[in-house]
């Protein structure tokens, strides 16, 4: 398995994050609480993309999930070194395959599981997980092993397919949204009809839905170009649909 250059590109977005870090089970997280009344025993597991706790975009999405009355973990998937934003830069020499050698997914699964396991001590007893590019092969394993109950993936990376498809189709219990895109590398179109051919049409009982959104390219969801309206039309949509997948399941 590998990444690609468009999993180490994107536009940085403007806010100030209104969440906290923390620890939980010994990992490094961001923590983004509704101040509105919540369940206690729900958490939403963000799984991000490479840039993880350092790039802003993720730590504003996570709060606008919670201002939609969840409470969002984000976990440090990198012990401390994400991919730096300055690989947005143009003629950046950041080398992802050298990086992603000393962060492998199965790290990643193991600093995830330390969490959940800590947020059981607090008594969460649902987890869904929203993961982005890298953060989708986490998703999809803790989904096979049934450690999370919802999954919402958007231009997943690191998958295999249609293996990966074929295996969530057969042991994951946990209902599951894809947002795609036009043109992705690490899920192309092709892969795409594949997940509709074996998950499609009733075939996995949990449930299953995927977006589409046109003249987007990977990443959209959360480092897109937003001056572009096909990208905020994107990044908005394939937003509002893992809310409403959220509403719907967990």
């Amino acid at each position: 398995m590998s990444l690609c250059k468009a999993c180490v590109s994107g536009v940085r977005h403007e806010g100030t994050p209104e969440g906290k870090t923390d620890k939980i089970g010994g990992i490094d997280v961001y923590i983004a609480t509704p101040t509105v009344d919540h369940p206690k025993d729900k958490v939403v597991l963000f799984l991000t993309d490479a840039f993880g706790l350092k790039l802003e975009n993720n730590l504003l999405l996570a709060d606008d999930f919670a201002r939609n009355g969840f409470k969002v973990v984000m976990p440090d998937l990198f012990d401390g070194e994400p991919a730096p934003a300055s690989a947005f830069d143009p003629g950046s020499n950041f080398d992802v395959m050298t990086w992603f050698g000393r962060h492998p997914a199965e790290r990643a699964i193991a600093i995830v599981r330390a969490v959940i396991e800590g947020l059981k001590s607090e008594g969460v007893t649902k987890f869904a997980a929203i993961g982005y590019c890298y953060g989708a092969r986490p998703s999809f394993d803790l989904a096979f092993t049934g450690e999370v109950h919802v999954v919402a993936v958007s231009h997943p990376s690191l998958l295999k397919i249609p293996d990966d498809l074929q295996k969530y189709a057969e042991v994951s219990k946990a209902p599951l949204l894809i947002n795609s895109c036009t043109v992705d590398q690490m899920f192309p179109l092709e892969a795409s009809a594949k997940a509709d051919e074996i998950l499609g049409g009733g075939k996995f009982a949990p449930g299953y839905e995927r977006t589409y959104w046109e003249g987007c390219t990977h990443g959209f969801a959360v480092r897109g170009d937003l001056s572009d309206p096909k990208v905020k039309a994107g990044k908005e949509g394939a937003f509002k649909a893992t809310v409403e997948w959220l509403i719907k399941y967990l």
